[in-house]
């Protein structure tokens, strides 16, 4: 079995506001040394060993339906699954 983690986040281009209100939080916390943090979501998708189309479906379900292509970016990482 195939483990595929996706990781989605917002493009630098795009404001982080609840990255921000955490980096407050945290600064508030006494943590001053925490210059900046991101928000973002994180997905895990099985798939059977021999999917031949497993990196292009996992790109279009990424762009279709995990990731908003106009404020958001992501990478995958695919493993075997325990």
């Amino acid at each position: 079995m195939k483990l595929v983690k996706v990781y989605v986040t917002l493009k630098k281009s795009v404001l982080d506001a609840q990255g921000e209100a955490i980096k407050s939080a945290i600064n508030t916390m006494g943590y001053d040394k925490v210059s900046d943090v991101h928000m973002g979501k994180y997905f895990e998708l099985s798939f059977p060993d021999d999917y031949a189309e497993l990196e292009k479906d996992v790109d279009t379900i990424c762009d279709d339906l995990l990731a908003n292509p106009n404020i958001e970016t992501y990478r995958y990482e695919i493993a075997e699954a325990e």
